[in-house]
């Protein structure tokens, strides 16, 4: 009855159009209500939604929400972009392939899927177009593209995650996540070029070595980056926090004082908006952990993993389910609030069937980047939209293949523990 009213309250609230974190909340108080009085609710609900927040590695959020702001207004994309031009721009669906590899790095470096969208879907989809590219192609190409940056670290998600299942190493998922992200990278680009080869779509103009050199040298400071943050990170220099800091600290040394595209004018509005950004994620994840602990308090969890557990012997059947779901719920639901309420539903079930808490943290991200660009709540999709200005039911069809592909990747990532453990392993996290 409880995970009843509690569903019932939360979807209509979202029916309604209130904003997620609100339809968390409001959902959680008015379940609350019906084993304790008012003031003990609300008493507990505030409690849950501090208690949340009061942890040191939610600092790294801020930071690198930062970074990325600064790094998405200070022509490092730009760069990116030039430089995977130059690299892969003369094989066949050579603008398609730039666009995937420029949102896996630029998400990586930014840790943002929203980040990725806009700042290569602004560049890249009017260049696409004017290649003579279909525009709901190349809108559902950046989409599901921008997304890798969930799974490439530094992602805030995965910090999330690592907060979520209880303490698992930042840095551990951080390896893990990078070679499941790659493969989805791959798996887009294969798509991309047979999708370009029925088409007849154009290649680019191969380019002299000297020129690719360039655009190559000019790429490395912002690339810098990514080895700067996880490097110090494994080899224990610094925390995921500090790391975040000195992403802030490296992205305005790029932005202003070696590419000069960033006015210190500028900066006291970048932080305005990253401070915006960072309210509505922190919001979230009180909201988020006071539901979570609602539902551990009535002992859904344990329930639901009871019920998983007897529904089948299966260890593929469960885990397919799980899939399912997930990747149903983050089609409706943004992804903190997703990995918070989730994790301590799902893990349990995960270990019990022998997946390591590293493993499942990297199936659910990917799991929940699939629902960042699916409809009718993912969020990469309605900026997508607008920058391609085109409707969201007429970039469906062309990301079905897309989605196929990243289903293959998941299904590797759920079945082969290696895909996520190799590279932890191999480093010793």
């Amino acid at each position: 009855m409880t995970a009843f009213v509690l569903l019932l309250v939360f979807f209509v609230l979202l029916i309604l159009s209130v904003p997620i974190s609100f339809s968390i909340g409001i959902a959680t108080l008015v379940t609350m209500l019906m084993s304790m009085d008012l003031t003990p609710a609300v008493t507990t609900m505030a409690q849950r939604m501090a208690g949340g927040l009061n942890s040191f590695a939610l600092l790294a959020i801020p930071f690198f929400v930062l970074s990325g702001m600064i790094m998405g207004r200070g022509g490092i994309a730009k760069r990116l972009i030039e430089c995977a031009m130059a690299l892969i721009g003369a094989l066949p669906g050579g603008l398609a392939l730039v666009n995937v590899v420029s949102c896996m790095l630029f998400g990586a470096i930014s840790g943002s899927a929203v980040a990725a969208t806009s700042a290569i879907g602004s560049f890249m989809l009017p260049e696409m177009k004017k290649k003579g590219y279909d525009p709901n192609f190349s809108a559902a190409v950046t989409a599901a593209a921008a997304t890798t940056g969930m799974l490439i670290p530094p992602s805030n998600i995965l910090i999330i995650y690592a907060i979520a299942s209880g303490g698992v190493s930042i840095a551990a998922l951080f390896m893990a996540g990078y070679l499941p992200g790659i493969l989805v990278g791959l798996a887009l680009m294969i798509v991309c070029v047979i999708y370009a080869k029925r088409k007849g779509y154009p290649t680019g103009d191969r380019l002299p070595m000297a020129i690719v050199v360039k655009k190559t040298l000019a790429a490395v400071p912002s690339l810098f980056l990514i080895f700067i943050v996880i490097g110090g990170i494994i080899g224990g220099v610094f925390t995921a926090t500090e790391a975040g800091a000195i992403a802030v600290l490296y992205s305005m040394l790029l932005s202003m004082g070696v590419y000069r595209e960033v006015k210190m004018s500028e900066f006291p509005a970048l932080l305005l908006k990253s401070a915006e950004t960072t309210a509505i994620v922190l919001l979230l994840i009180g909201a988020s952990t006071a539901m979570s602990w609602l539902l551990s308090f009535e002992n859904i969890p344990q329930t639901f993993s009871q019920f998983l557990l007897e529904l089948s012997d299966n260890p593929i059947i469960i885990l397919l389910i799980i899939n399912l779901v997930l990747i149903v719920v983050g089609a409706f639901l943004d992804m903190t609030p997703a990995v918070l309420i989730f994790t301590p539903i799902f893990l349990p079930v995960a270990m019990e069937l022998g997946m390591s808490p590293l493993q499942f943290g990297i199936m659910m991200v990917l799991n929940l980047s699939i629902g960042l660009c699916s409809p009718p709540v993912g969020a990469v999709l309605f900026v997508t939209c607008a920058i391609a200005k085109t409707k969201l039911e007429n970039i469906i069809k062309p990301l079905i293949p897309l989605y196929f592909a990243m289903f293959v990747v998941l299904m590797l990532v759920t079945y082969v523990p290696w895909v996520s453990e190799a590279f932890p392993r191999w480093l010793g996290l």
